[in-house]
């Protein structure tokens, strides 16, 4: 497929209707107010439409709906602020279900026959990399929120910006670092890995586990489980069994959830635990049953940064949700932002040669977001680290490195 050359230019109502899709399909409009009220500098009333899918439904749900959250803050908050080149942003997004199949039906729909303006990317690899292909073969810019496994960028992908400041297999590089660095009769010597069978679960935790068994520690389990499992006593009994100091769960949300508990039934008392993604979500605390201090979890976010537009988004997401943004939510709205920035720079926000033109710009330029500044090498990889945090006194709090830290990092963990 050749890319469209020719931009969309039919009015849409601020609510637009779902045709030909399934029944999952949803339409999310985020603006401030009516779009003919708008103006700009495109000439044109119509609003700026942007094509998303996400895993609203289905073993991804619960991050999806983070990162859907964090998308419609954005447009919000830009409509408020004036829209894009004077545009009224609105968000096209459909339910892929955490099917890599419709996924890449969804994105098909949503450039060739929506022909919207701009797309986001859906949430983990393993929606990633069918989407990014499909948004590539049509020449779209493609800048996306959770496909951080190494898998994404050996694809050859010209058009891919993952909007987070580490790829998976770095997000415990200085976890690993402080590990190695304590003296060898005080740190962990067995680690137990058990990861969902995912590219992003697994590269958190294998990166981690590759580091610690290179620096000496032995792996004493290293096990690997279906996106659907929800029994997790076997896995935890041979965790427990093998008695192994530190424990490292590649996991999203759910599954986290019901490991954990299976090992505080089992009694089971490592010196170090950590889990990938659940740990950031507001749920996690009450689903383990508050038994969370000590409990370590890499994160490209905190929402005490002091980034300025951070301080800015932390404020209105607070104001508009009554509670602050996560990890999730903050990664896509670091989408919308790179994605802006190239937008306002180039002057343009539409199928065709535009496409090219805000993937150039990236290629050469760093965006301030509310992660950081972002940049990337050619395959789209980001160029930073992820901090460590861990629940201490109850909250989850930045430990790691040593110039970001919020608290001390506690070693050994406490007992759940």
């Amino acid at each position: 497929m050749s890319p469209r050359m020719t931009p969309r230019r039919r009015t849409r109502r601020a609510l637009a209707a779902v045709a030909g899709l399934s029944a999952t399909a949803l339409v999310l409009t985020a603006c401030s107010g009516d779009a003919e009220e708008a103006g700009g500098g495109s000439g044109s009333d119509d609003p700026l439409v942007i094509g998303i899918s996400l895993p609203l439904t289905g073993d991804f749900s619960e991050p999806g709906k983070g990162v859907q959250r964090g998308y419609e803050a954005w447009a919000q908050f830009v409509n408020e602020d004036g829209g894009l080149l004077g545009r009224q942003v609105e968000l096209k997004i459909l339910d892929d279900q955490s099917n890599a199949d419709r996924v890449v039906q969804d994105y098909e729909a949503l450039i060739a026959q929506d022909e919207v303006d701009l797309v986001f990317g859906p949430f983990s690899t393993r929606l990633v990399v069918p989407s990014a292909r499909v948004a590539q073969e049509y020449g779209m810019l493609f800048v996306e929120p959770a496909g951080a496994a190494a898998e994404v960028f050996e694809q050859g992908f010209d058009n891919l910006f993952y909007a987070a400041p580490a790829v998976a297999d770095d997000h415990y590089n200085y976890l690993a670092e402080e590990i190695l660095a304590m003296p060898e009769g005080e740190r962990p010597e067995t680690v137990a890995v058990a990861s969902m069978d995912d590219p992003f679960a697994q590269g958190t935790a294998y990166g981690l586990r590759d580091k610690l068994a290179e620096g000496g520690l032995e792996v004493v389990v290293d096990e690997v489980y279906p996106p659907n499992t929800t029994d997790f006593s076997p896995i935890a009994a041979k965790i427990s069994d093998s008695g192994a100091d530190m424990v490292i769960g590649g996991t999203q949300y759910q599954d986290a959830v019901n490991l954990i508990v299976a090992l505080q039934q089992l009694n089971y008392q490592p010196q170090l635990a950590a889990f990938s993604t659940a740990p950031t979500n507001p749920e996690f605390a009450s689903a383990i049953g508050d038994k969370t201090e000590g409990i370590l979890s890499p994160t490209g976010y905190t929402e005490t940064a002091s980034f300025p537009s951070n301080v800015d988004f932390v404020e209105r997401y607070t104001e508009l949700h009554g509670n602050a943004p996560g990890e999730d939510e903050a990664n896509a709205y670091t989408t919308g932002q790179v994605v802006a920035a190239a937008v306002e720079a180039v002057g343009c926000a539409e199928q065709g040669e535009c496409q090219q033109q805000l993937i150039d710009w990236l290629r050469t330029n760093e965006v301030e977001t509310v992660v950081g500044p972002l940049t990337w090498d050619e395959t789209g990889k980001p160029q930073g680290a992820h901090l460590i945090q861990q629940y201490v006194d109850g909250e989850i709090q930045i430990v790691l490195p040593e110039d970001a830290k919020e608290a001390d990092l506690i070693f050994p963990k406490p007992e759940w």
